[in-house]
């Protein structure tokens, strides 16, 4: 059995109890959070406190709070030697206090409170500074039904970087094209097909061989009348933006 301690009380944290708590082979101890307000719900279900003082003992602490809160936090922590974890893709291992022994157990997945979330879809980035501790925490993320890759910081850094990319900017862009749907009060929903096999099409062949577009073949004037509907000033600069960066990639840029 593998005991647990998390602190913080955003997306991470919850849906990491939820999944722990189904777990047969881990026990959440407690659950700590500055303010009580965000998981009194659960104290049904775990110990919830607000006070690092009365920390219990456990095998893992994991910290799932803000990247800039992360280094505060572990060194508020009233021991020493024992295996203290964060969840971000950002921080580096050695952001965590050297009091303490150190690890990263990164899911490299977008979390929402109020969505339902299978881990055997969550990949854990797991890093740690002594051997012996990843084998603990790739037995922790196993027990959750979640696949392991031991990573290095750069590493993660640059998966974390590109996450950005592939999920909070593209999130953006389909935010874009809701606004420019409603412009005109057309359905955003008919392009959702769209969406879901732009997606599917990442899983089995390179984003760059399922690359297409007016941009790729150089539509001069499809690319003009785009231009020329789009209204927000903003939206037209992420449009010519992307739009070079394409032909950039694919040689078809020509100066324009």
């Amino acid at each position: 059995m593998i005991s647990v301690v998390i602190l913080g009380a955003g997306n991470v944290a919850t849906h990491l109890f939820k999944a722990f708590n189904k777990a047969g082979n881990v026990v959440v101890k407690q659950w700590y959070n500055r303010s009580l307000k965000p998981i009194v719900t659960y104290k049904n279900e775990v110990e919830v406190i607000d006070d690092l003082s009365t920390l219990k003992n456990a095998d893992v602490y994991i910290i799932a709070v803000s990247d800039d809160a992360i280094a505060e936090l572990s060194e508020q922590l009233p021991f020493e030697n024992k295996l203290v974890v964060h969840t971000s893709g950002g921080v580096g291992v050695y952001d965590i206090d050297k009091k303490l022994k150190r690890g990263v157990f990164y899911p490299l997945q977008t979390f929402s409170k109020d969505a339902e979330m299978d881990f055997k879809n969550v990949p854990i980035c797991i890093e740690t500074i002594d051997k012996k501790d990843y084998h603990i925490l790739k037995a922790l993320a196993i027990s959750i039904g979640s696949p392991t890759k031991k990573v290095n910081s750069d590493q993660r850094s640059v998966l974390h970087l590109a996450a950005v990319f592939v999920n909070n900017f593209t999130n953006q862009l389909y935010r874009i094209g809701h606004e420019i749907t409603e412009s005109e009060g057309a359905e955003f929903d008919l392009l959702k097909p769209l969406i879901f096999e732009t997606a599917k099409k990442a899983q089995y062949i390179s984003p760059y061989m399922a690359q297409t577009g007016p941009a790729k073949r150089n539509d001069k004037k499809t690319i003009k009348k785009h231009l020329k509907i789009l209204k927000n000033e903003q939206h037209k600069a992420i449009y010519k933006l992307l739009t070079k960066s394409i032909q950039f990639t694919h040689g078809t840029f020509k100066g324009q």
